[in-house]
């Protein structure tokens, strides 16, 4: 897979569903940060060859987009979001930077390390889906999108232990897994499930400011960033309903679930 195939699929991923609730004024853009978060994660973890040479290429892509002209589809289509809404760099580094720790790095010790890995993996989009709204300079606004941003991740890491491990990857704490005794992590144990538990707890109370953010926000745009933390309750849900299952499916909710939970 060449980077240029990449850079062409990451335009035709699916488009969240929450995403849905904005004004539609704002979509496309919404779909120009989506196309570079997903770009970024294909280059990470599914390119061909020299990955860490790839995500070279693609931060060169995004000097462009602010000096000059990018030549990747992706980036060609973010440039006019980056420059309507005065988008800093450094979300886009961040997301850029956490692939390359993907590189490096294939395990945490603590839940401090691997929350600094969601610092760059995750919060990045919900401050450039701020930036889009105006809101990125509210700090408590700030503080609790970082929060659901690295809760929607965490549920993610949950919900992707296999995916994680064929990649030569594991995003549950080492002194978590000693904790619960967990030694195998491809298999259902009594163990695993115990640490599952813990983690999903975790990531419940990371997921609460959500409901902040939809009333300080207002109106059907805080719905709609409202519902970014409801459906990773629901995937929570999904993964108890499973009885902690991660083996034989990918535990996730409804099609209907999140509609209901869109007009809640």
């Amino acid at each position: 897979m060449d980077v240029s195939s990449v850079a062409r699929r990451a335009r035709t991923e699916n488009f969240p569903v929450a995403s849905l609730l904005f004004p539609r004024r704002l979509r496309p853009h919404l779909r120009a940060i989506y196309g570079f978060a997903r770009l970024v994660d294909i280059l990470g973890d599914e390119v061909e060859g020299d990955r860490l040479a790839a995500l070279d290429e693609l931060e060169a892509e995004l000097e462009a987009c602010y000096g000059g002209t990018p030549t990747w589809p992706v980036m060609r289509v973010l440039q006019p979001t980056i420059r309507t809404f005065d988008l800093s760099r450094e979300p886009f580094l961040r997301l850029i930077e956490a692939n390359r720790m993907d590189q490096r790095i294939a395990e945490y010790e603590s839940w401090s390390d691997l929350k600094y890995y969601c610092v760059h993996s995750a919060d990045p989009v919900g401050r450039l889906v701020l930036g889009l709204l105006g809101r990125d300079g509210d700090a408590d606004i700030v503080a609790a999108s970082d929060d659901v941003c690295t809760g929607l991740q965490l549920v993610n890491f949950l919900q992707d232990v296999p995916r994680d491990l064929e990649l030569g990857r594991i995003y549950l704490p080492a002194a978590d897994r000693r904790l619960f005794g967990v030694t195998q992590l491809d298999r259902p144990s009594d163990e695993l499930h115990g640490l599952l538990e813990f983690e999903a707890a975790r990531a419940r109370g990371l997921l609460a400011p959500g409901a902040f953010l939809q009333g300080r926000i207002g109106g059907r745009v805080g719905r709609a960033v409202g519902l970014f933390a409801r459906g990773g309750l629901a995937a929570l849900e999904a993964l108890e309903a499973a009885r902690w299952d991660i083996f034989t499916q990918r535990p996730r909710p409804s099609r209907v679930r999140l509609a209901l939970a869109a007009v809640r």
